[in-house]
């Protein structure tokens, strides 16, 4: 079973994640792999203004990504068929909201999803998860974060406060269209993490 918390910059994903481990046996991804995937290394370079005018191109961008949840195929298929739990801090959707925030086009829904689940093959997610933190709080803890971490400079993407907000409204309309499988949106992390676990015991 994939499970995929989604949700804008400083929603609280990582840290639903944790709690979630501490409770259940479930085994976890975090996209991008900035650690180990030269994709997503290329695409924070972008982000941080070290790729010339690569970050300009919404479906560039929106490649690198998806190549770097390629490149994690092989243990997101392990688990798509199986009885255990993978808990993934973002997955497609995330490239599907933010490109269509930024092309201001939900027509890159579509094309996310023929990208990732059609040419890429990836598994398509057993539940996704849509962490409604406000726009305004979510900022906040990113600020926070990055005070505190200096590993956790913000990106382009994170410091345009415009962007957030249409990126949450496409996030939102994403869970109300069941977009590639049952979604789940609560504002409450105690909530989702019920829920989460009543599914997984079911």
């Amino acid at each position: 079973m994939i499970i995929s918390i989604e949700g804008i910059d400083g929603a609280g994903k990582n840290t639903l994640v944790r709690a979630l481990t501490s409770r259940i046996d479930a085994a976890t991804l975090t996209f991008p792999r900035y650690d180990t995937s030269i994709h997503a290394q290329l695409a924070a370079r972008a982000l941080h203004g070290q790729m010339g005018d690569l970050v300009d191109s919404a479906h560039g961008m929106a490649t690198l990504f998806a190549l770097d949840r390629y490149g994690a195929r092989e243990v997101l298929d392990r688990y798509a068929d199986s009885d255990e739990v993978l808990l993934l801090d973002r997955y497609v959707a995330s490239n599907a909201a933010y490109t269509a925030a930024r092309l201001k086009d939900d027509a890159a829904f579509d094309w996310v999803y023929d990208l990732e689940f059609g040419q890429l093959g990836l598994p398509v997610p057993h539940l996704q998860v849509l962490l409604e933190t406000s726009v305004d709080e979510a900022s906040i803890r990113a600020q926070k974060r990055e005070a505190y971490d200096a590993t956790r400079t913000r990106d382009a993407y994170e410091k345009d406060g415009e962007l957030q907000d249409r990126t949450f409204a496409a996030y939102q309309q994403l869970a109300a269209k069941q977009w590639a499988s049952p979604w789940l949106t609560s504002s409450d992390a105690d909530d989702v993490s019920e829920h989460i676990i009543q599914v997984i015991s079911s």
